[in-house]
């Protein structure tokens, strides 16, 4: 299974291109995400991910996706092989977006529309109560 769900910053604008064949959007940036841990005595590292996006989501990020902004992103992980101009062979791995959020608490604006990543993706979706045991059953006969 290859799917990847990052959360983090847009460290510029999103840029557009078209294919030469189809005339297809493509969106591309760069996303900025915090390792989750940090080494005693360090600062926070973080990793830079290219993401592409492509079609409807391509021309969605586009329009709505700013540098600094903090976005959801669900996809996979590609990898691809090209010959630079000095036919050195170069290899690529990115982001395939296919879906694809705002994550801060709420927007610029301040009239609260944005989205949040934690609810939208389950960690505060938690039982309520989490000790409640759904492994033991009294009946053992399955009802199919």
């Amino acid at each position: 299974m290859n799917k990847v769900i990052l959360m983090g910053r847009l460290t510029r604008d999103p840029e557009v291109r078209y294919t030469q064949t189809s005339n297809a959007m493509v969106t591309s940036f760069t996303l900025a995400v915090n390792r989750r841990f940090v080494a005693q005595g360090q600062e926070r590292q973080a990793d830079f991910l290219p993401i592409v996006v492509w079609g409807k989501t391509a021309e969605f990020c586009s329009k709505y996706f700013k540098k600094g902004q903090q976005v959801g992103i669900i996809g996979r992980i590609q990898t691809r092989t090209y010959d630079d101009a000095q036919g050195q062979r170069r290899y690529v791995t990115e982001v395939i977006a296919e879906e694809a959020y705002f994550a801060d608490s709420k927007r610029e604006d301040g009239n609260g529309m944005g989205m949040n990543f934690e609810d939208t993706f389950g960690t505060s979706a938690m039982p309520e109560n989490p000790s409640v045991d759904f492994t033991s059953s009294a009946d053992d006969d399955l009802p199919f």
